[in-house]
């Protein structure tokens, strides 16, 4: 699936931010979630593992871990600028300017009837976090579970 700019992701978190749903006003199962991401991503049971690994990294702030999970070039926003993160290394070094704890924090209680899918991805956090199916060859045959972006 191609990757949409970090531009329109950080939009439509935006336009989230604003809707009763950001609220909490809508309450969906983990099985309405879980079918969601079928739907419109398949392999729903292989985001489970990705979405857990993320949720404790950002909860003891594994950088190490959660760099392994992302897509690169990964697309970040923080502290008012737009960074491209080439590759982990590159994540790692910058950990501390490119998570704010907030991030960490709110990634880190998030819980699965709270996910927000639509067919870019699925939102972590009200949008601080973006997962997404990455495409592991031209026919997209087969995917692996990503952060494809960040929004601080």
């Amino acid at each position: 699936m191609p990757r949409l700019p970090a531009a329109l992701l950080l939009a439509g978190t935006l336009l989230l931010a604003t809707t009763p749903l950001a609220a909490g006003a809508f309450a969906q199962s983990e099985n309405e979630v879980y079918n969601k991401i079928e739907e419109l991503h398949g392999d729903a049971a292989g985001f489970d593992r990705p979405l857990r690994q993320l949720v404790r990294a950002m909860r003891s702030g594994d950088a190490e871990a959660i760099a392994s999970l992302a897509e690169y070039p990964l697309t970040v926003k923080a502290n008012g600028e737009t960074y491209d993160v080439e590759n982990a290394e590159d994540f790692v070094e910058n950990f501390d300017d490119l998570v704010t704890s907030e991030t960490r924090r709110a990634v880190g209680r998030q819980q699965y009837q709270d996910l927000f899918v639509n067919s870019d991805g699925v939102m972590l956090a009200n949008g601080a976090v973006w997962m997404g199916a990455v495409c592991d060859d031209d026919a997209c045959k087969d995917s692996h579970w990503a952060i494809i972006a960040i929004n601080n």
